[in-house]
């Protein structure tokens, strides 16, 4: 990757993948097909796909990967195994549908997280709420409704999307009525929802803190399409800013940012929405440096950080980042550090002093987001840059050498660099 000049075009933006791998999980509450569109070709869908598969839902992938049908007539086995969980924290999700459906499920821990502890317990303190007894046994929660499960009050003590996921999808059969408070309200939260209203749930207030469910007695299939990706839109938005230029991205909607469009416009970037799109536009000059504290939605997304970092280490002034959310995430600013960057980390926060100009390096990204920040960072830097380990890129970022180059970025993948 060498330093790239302004760039100008157009990308597409994919479907939501954080999404995506909910919808599939609330296949296992029908025995009847649900079908997905607008469905990302990614890795962590694919590893998802395995695990449904083992346990006895059939997965079909037509138009190009594009449209997805999973049928779990027949479900097959009630247990989640550990090889598979751990490469995918967003497998532990099964655990809700397959409980309210079977009455039984098995499901491995996930394990350690690069960014963080990411305990379940909030997940399994609302199934127990719900009337399922839990036990962890080697490695495994073994959670068991042979009765069916009952409405119930749940009330997270913080924000969990997938805890309230988790709740939401097991509420759907449960008898009675479930309220979940201070309940995640991402549009991942949303999509699902809606898409289980379309399978025949009965859902009010997902959006808002507080979500109702008036349980059924069974769903049936559905037709779904998958929102945009707002990681990928912002990540995509932050290209031209970092870099110069003027994007339009396809797909894009403000109404899944408006937090960090609101910071990006703060430093001085032009951002205008269409029917169709949102246009990214930087003017002459260097962005100014903002303050960023990441919050769960409607605040700045924790998956945003890192691309915003890079931003910040090229703006004029100093900038503070705080993050809330995960601990360890600021991994990526030794590596933006070895590019030039001034950066100060003092355990959640770091200050950022913008630079006129990084330098290309060799660095290696830790996770999936930290990743893309390098190659953000690579970008805007003079020489070249070489980021190793991009494997995680492929979990989360649908062919996004293609999507940059298209657009005037000077970026490859490199064999021997994976």
């Amino acid at each position: 990757m060498k330093e790239s000049g302004p760039l100008n075009g157009a990308i597409q933006i994919s479907g939501a993948k954080n999404t995506c791998l909910k919808l599939m999980g609330a296949a296992l509450l029908t025995d009847e097909p649900l079908t997905l569109t607008n469905v990302p070709r990614l890795s962590d869908i694919r590893t998802l796909s395995v695990l449904l598969e083992s346990l006895g839902v059939e997965v079909a992938r037509l138009q190009e990967g594009r449209v997805m049908v999973l049928s779990g007539r027949h479900i097959t086995s009630r247990r989640a195994e550990y090889e598979i969980v751990r490469k995918l924290r967003a497998s532990f999700n099964v655990l809700g549908p397959l409980l309210a459906r079977e009455g039984e499920a098995i499901v491995s821990l996930p394990g350690g997280c690069a960014i963080g502890a990411r305990k379940v317990d909030l997940h399994l303190m609302a199934l127990e709420k719900l009337g399922a007894t839990i036990t962890l046994e080697e490695g495994y929660v073994h959670a068991s409704a042979p009765g069916g499960l009952r409405g119930a009050v749940i009330e997270f003590p913080f924000v969990s999307v997938g805890a309230t996921e988790n709740a939401l999808t097991a509420a759907t059969l449960a008898k009675g009525t479930t309220v979940i408070k201070n309940a995640a309200q991402e549009p991942d939260t949303v999509d699902l929802a809606l898409c289980l209203t379309q399978m025949g749930a009965r859902i009010s207030g997902a959006g808002t803190s507080e979500i109702t469910v008036e349980g059924v007695d069974r769903l049936h299939g559905a037709t779904h399409e998958v929102i945009p990706d707002r990681i990928e839109l912002g990540t995509f938005m932050i290209a031209p800013a970092i870099c110069g230029g003027d994007v339009e991205l396809i797909g894009g909607r403000r109404d899944l940012l408006q937090a960090f469009c609101e910071k990006l416009e703060a430093t001085g970037i032009e951002i205008t929405e269409t029917p169709s799109s949102l246009k990214v536009r930087r003017p002459n000059g260097r962005v100014k440096a903002v303050d960023v504290t990441t919050a769960p939605f409607p605040g700045f997304p924790t998956d945003l950080q890192a691309q915003f970092m890079a931003l910040m280490c090229t703006a004029e002034g100093t900038s503070v980042l705080e993050e809330t959310i995960f601990e360890n995430r600021f991994m990526h600013a030794p590596e933006l550090i070895r590019m030039g960057a001034d950066i100060d980390v003092h355990g959640g926060t770091a200050k950022v002093t913008g630079t006129k100009q990084l330098a290309g390096a060799q660095v290696m990204a830790t996770d999936l987001r930290a990743s893309v920040s390098l190659i953000l960072a690579g970008l805007a830097a003079k020489g070249d840059t070489v980021v190793n380990r991009v494997y995680h890129l492929d979990r989360g970022y649908e062919r996004i050498e293609e999507k940059l180059s298209a657009v005037g970025a000077n970026i490859q993948r490199v064999s021997g660099h994976e």
